[in-house]
């Protein structure tokens, strides 16, 4: 299936997946950018606090909607407050060291938000109760997402002209607001699945609505990848170890149609960092089993570290970051 924006063209490429340990933004993106030359991220730092997590991060991208932290968690309220300034004082302190590592750069670099699921699976409104109770709630909030991640796009182009842009969606909670298992603001009940076709519209609107390719992550089990090849992404980012032999045929359609995937392999917690080619092995024999063209493993496979990075030290950050870079290098080398 084609997407209206493609996927730059990379070979024997990594990334990572977005959050990264410590405190310090220089750091982080002075790691991204050394250890990650085809592909650079925009690290996050959710070691901060709030607003610095994944879903404030995204709250404060929003555009005329605002959002506030509570005992419970994120909540929607009707003025920007302290925490919707500290997110964006963040982003801002963020992109400004992005920008100073990235002084010349010119191809792909990659940004990462929450997507409208996730981020209605995780937001109370006003009353209470999670924003995907609510359905009108669901398409405001992916209105203002859009608007929000427009003009993040256009800000990062500013500040790094040569940058080929590529966005992720991260929708961990995806899995589950499609089959109902997203429990309510209260804990007690299980809020009522979303429609597959109304997920999956959702997020093909946004995907048509951006200058850049989207590439949509997901951490966990089930990820929908027919629902996400017909939505329009360019990409697909999953941890691979979370597989299973019912994805098969799926993963292989997708492959063939042209999406690339994000395949998470490399450790992002433990000492499993002795072999690169190792930590491929296991794309390799998928792409044996499912009959598919080597020639095709660095081309249409980055690699990147497993969902969890920023619970580790920086050194181990960087080593994970560095094997992902020699593990894809070894996937394109030697693809059989």
């Amino acid at each position: 299936m084609s997407t209206e924006h493609h996927f730059p063209e990379l070979f024997g490429a990594a990334t990572g997946v977005g959050s990264m340990p410590g405190t310090d933004a220089r750091e982080a993106a002075k790691t991204a950018t050394g250890a990650l030359e085809q592909l650079p991220h925009l690290p996050e730092l959710p070691a901060r606090g709030p607003g610095a997590d994944m879903i404030g991060r995204s709250a404060g991208l929003l555009v005329e909607l605002f959002a506030q932290t509570e005992p419970s968690g994120w909540r929607f309220t009707d003025r920007p407050g302290r925490d919707t300034r500290r997110a964006a004082s963040w982003i801002g302190e963020d992109l400004d060291a992005l920008e100073e590592f990235t002084q010349g750069h010119r191809g792909a670099l990659k940004l990462q938000a929450v997507g409208p699921w996730t981020l209605a699976a995780a937001i109370e409104l006003k009353h209470g109760e999670k924003a995907l109770a609510d359905p009108g709630a669901c398409r405001d909030l992916a209105d203002s997402l859009t608007e929000g991640l427009r003009r993040h796009l256009a800000d990062v182009r500013r500040r790094v002209p040569g940058a080929e842009v590529v966005l992720q969606l991260d929708e961990p909670s995806l899995p589950a607001v499609l089959v109902g298992s997203v429990r309510t603001a209260s804990g007690f009940q299980r809020l009522r699945a979303v429609d597959r076709q109304v997920a999956e519209e959702t997020l093909r609107s946004i995907v048509r609505a951006l200058d850049a390719p989207v590439v949509v992550h997901s951490c966990a089990p089930g990820v929908p990848l027919p629902l996400l090849r017909r939505a329009g992404v360019a990409g697909i980012s999953l941890d691979f170890g979370l597989l299973t032999e019912r994805d098969d045929d799926d993963l292989g359609e997708a492959v063939e149609g042209g999406t690339v995937i994000l395949a998470g392999v490399v450790p992002s917690s433990g000492t499993g960092l002795s072999d690169p080619a190792g930590s491929v092995q296991g794309v390799r024999k998928l792409w044996h089993r499912l009959g598919l063209d080597p020639e095709l493993l660095g081309r249409r496979v980055l690699v990147t570290p497993t969902c969890g990075l920023a619970g580790a030290s920086p050194a181990y950050a960087r080593s994970a970051l560095s094997q992902s870079v020699k593990a894809a290098r070894s996937l394109a080398d030697n693809p059989e």
